[in-house]
């Protein structure tokens, strides 16, 4: 008996697999406050969970008053997929960067404080470079949202604790957007 008998379809099989491969699973836009929402013509191309600390630093105020205040540094967070698998790092700038090398740098463009207040707020940001023709290499904005933690340190900041550095764990998703196609 042959293997086209016991499976009639079979050679059909590695033909639907291949073009089933071909589609990019779609991403759901979160829903956010007006403010969040990116440009119109952009679509959700990835979500990334991101796990990490937010970096503070206990620094003078600028304002010259000689008071002191927890600055925020950076962010240090592993991105990863639904499943779990490793998608690349969130680091200062703020920068993304894909484990294939491609990167995007974006500034805040909005904010809300999102649902709790032991939360970093909800973002927006617009992208301000990309490097490669990877994963990030079209990004053009980008949302955090669903943060748990990551808020500046509740001890206070003086100057028997100047310049100690405090990281806070959190927890984001990231919505990435490129122009729709």
């Amino acid at each position: 008996m042959t293997l086209s008998l016991r499976f009639p379809f079979a050679p059909v099989l590695p033909a639907a697999f291949l073009a089933g491969c071909a589609c990019t699973p779609s991403v759901t836009a979160p829903d956010v406050p007006p403010a969040l929402l990116p440009p119109p013509g952009q679509v959700a191309f990835l979500a990334a969970l991101a796990s990490g600390v937010q970096v503070y630093e206990c620094a003078s105020k600028s304002d010259g008053s000689g008071a002191h205040e927890w600055t925020f540094r950076a962010p240090e967070a592993t991105l990863t997929d639904r499943s779990g698998r490793v998608l690349g790092r969130h680091r200062a700038g703020p920068t993304w960067e894909s484990t294939d090398g491609s990167t995007v740098v974006a500034q805040v463009k909005a904010r809300d404080a999102g649902p709790s207040a032991s939360a970093i707020p909800w973002l927006l940001l617009v992208t301000t470079s990309t490097t490669g023709t990877g994963t990030f290499g079209e990004t053009a904005s980008i949302q955090r949202v669903k943060t748990v933690g990551g808020v500046a340190p509740a001890e206070p900041c003086g100057q028997a604790n100047l310049g100690k550095m405090a990281r806070v764990p959190y927890s984001a998703t990231y919505y990435f957007y490129r122009a729709a196609p």
